[in-house]
């Protein structure tokens, strides 16, 4: 299963990670991308983290580490 993940940093600017039409697309503003980089799946929980798609791609990528490890490879860029 394939994953998206898009950071907004302003409207019409945003940071893309993984190919279009993926499973599951993982959308989150800047300014909340270091805690959501930290500990996706409590950032999902509270809400700052959103996801659209399948659910199994979603709980796989938040389980195996997958989406920590692309939201922290865009925070730095």
């Amino acid at each position: 299963m394939t994953a998206q993940y898009r950071v907004t940093v302003a409207k019409g600017d945003e940071r893309v990670e993984g190919p279009d039409g993926a499973d599951v697309v993982f959308t989150i503003g800047v300014k909340d991308l270091p805690a959501a980089a930290a500990d996706p799946s409590v950032a999902f929980m509270r809400g700052v983290l959103k996801a659209s798609g399948h659910t199994g791609a979603l709980l796989d990528a938040l389980k195996h580490g997958d989406a920590a490890a692309a939201l922290t490879r865009l925070s730095a860029g």
